[in-house]
């Protein structure tokens, strides 16, 4: 048998006018005024940054009164001296790296390398000019800790004038005429200024004048003697005139006559070669100097070039060589051999001959060794990268 529906809803009224009045009988409980601070931690920052201003960042500069020093005309084979300045114009330490110079330009002095905000500073620079007359610009690198401008570079221009002329200025000599048909030196003075001959040197002593150094004069003729057996063994080269001129201390000029005998080509070169195929070339001797002469021998050092045909032609002779190139070893790409011609009465003429195989490789071990050569060898070996101390 169901309850009555409206006795269920009495009850519930009931019970929940007891617990009404329970709840008024029980007196509030009141929070502490602590509470709030006790807990205002939870709704602070974490972190609470100091009010600094952002760091300022301190660099040096380098500043050049001038990167360019003009010397106009100078002599040759003279010594010059110029000042580049500058001022360490940022609000940090200025370093000097490296000072950089080029062939005829040295640094002289720089009396330190760190230099303080506001501090001024000179690099002081000798030139030598050179013997040979006209414009010239050389370069100087300098290298700091200046972020904005690490690399300045500096140059040193001079136009090089003799006050003392000459001619000529290249001697055209033939080794089967007398005395190489060396012509006369006639040397003067632009100036009108006297002066007297000091010295006189040539690549191998090939050449030599006879002076006397206490005669002074505003022009000389001088006769060379040229030493044939040292001209033929030498062919070209150098020679150099020293005066006691006050603004011409040398005057150089050059020397050169035409080997007794030649090639055409010069030297035999195979594109393209194939392992164990030969190949025909033809390869001409001439005398320079329109002599008969004779073939005694011919061989290959290498074993790679024979003499298939040999023909007389005017001045020489016309050779049919069959070169076979070798097999390739530790895979190289090229081979080399050289072919030799003892001439009679003339001594030995050589001819070179360099091949190349397509399809060789070069390897990473090559590539390596042909970096490092070429750092070696890319600076002037006179005039190398110094560190000024």
């Amino acid at each position: 048998m169901k309850p009555n529906k409206s006795i269920s809803v009495i009850i519930t009224i009931c019970v929940l006018l007891q617990l009404s009045c329970e709840e008024q009988a029980t007196p509030r409980r009141e929070l502490s005024s602590d509470w709030f601070n006790q807990m205002s931690w939870r709704t602070r920052p974490m972190y609470q940054p100091k009010n600094t201003e952002p760091a300022v960042q301190r660099t040096p500069k380098i500043s050049f009164d001038k990167v360019v020093h003009n010397f106009g005309n100078v002599s040759p084979a003279t010594t010059h001296i110029c000042e580049f300045n500058f001022t360490n114009t940022g609000d940090d330490v200025l370093e000097i790296v490296e000072v950089e110079k080029t062939c005829g330009c040295t640094p002289f002095v720089l009396s330190k390398k760190e230099y303080a905000p506001g501090e001024k500073g000179s690099l002081k620079v000798g030139f030598y000019s050179d013997t040979q007359l006209g414009s010239t610009t050389k370069p100087l690198y300098v290298y700091t800790n200046d972020e904005s401008n690490p690399e300045v570079e500096l140059a040193i221009k001079a136009n090089i004038m003799a006050k003392v002329d000459y001619e000529p200025k290249s001697l055209n000599l033939m080794l089967m005429q007398s005395n190489a048909n060396c012509p006369e030196i006639k040397i003067r003075s632009l100036d009108n200024q006297p002066f007297s001959i000091t010295s006189f040197k040539s690549t191998s002593d090939c050449i030599t004048v006879d002076y006397d150094p206490s005669v002074k004069a505003r022009q000389f003729v001088l006769r060379p003697k040229v030493d044939m057996q040292k001209l033929e063994r030498t062919m070209d080269g150098r020679f150099e005139i020293g005066l006691s001129h006050p603004e011409t201390k040398l005057v150089s000029g050059t020397f050169g006559a035409p080997a007794r005998f030649s090639t055409s080509p010069r030297t035999i070169t195979i594109h393209r070669a194939t392992s164990q195929q030969p190949i025909i070339k033809k390869v001409q001797v001439i005398s320079n100097y329109n002599e008969d002469f004779d073939i005694e021998n011919a061989f290959s050092q290498a074993g790679t070039i024979k003499v298939l045909d040999q023909k007389r032609m005017r001045n020489g002779y016309e050779l049919e060589l069959q070169i076979t190139p070798p097999s390739p070893k530790n895979g190289s790409r090229i081979f080399s051999d050289v072919f030799s011609l003892d001439l009679k009465g003339a001594g030995k003429l050589d001819i070179s001959c360099n091949g190349f195989y397509p399809e060789a490789t070069t390897t990473k071990t090559d590539l390596t060794d042909l970096t490092e050569s070429y750092k070696k060898n890319r600076k002037c070996k006179t005039c190398k990268p110094i560190l000024i101390n």
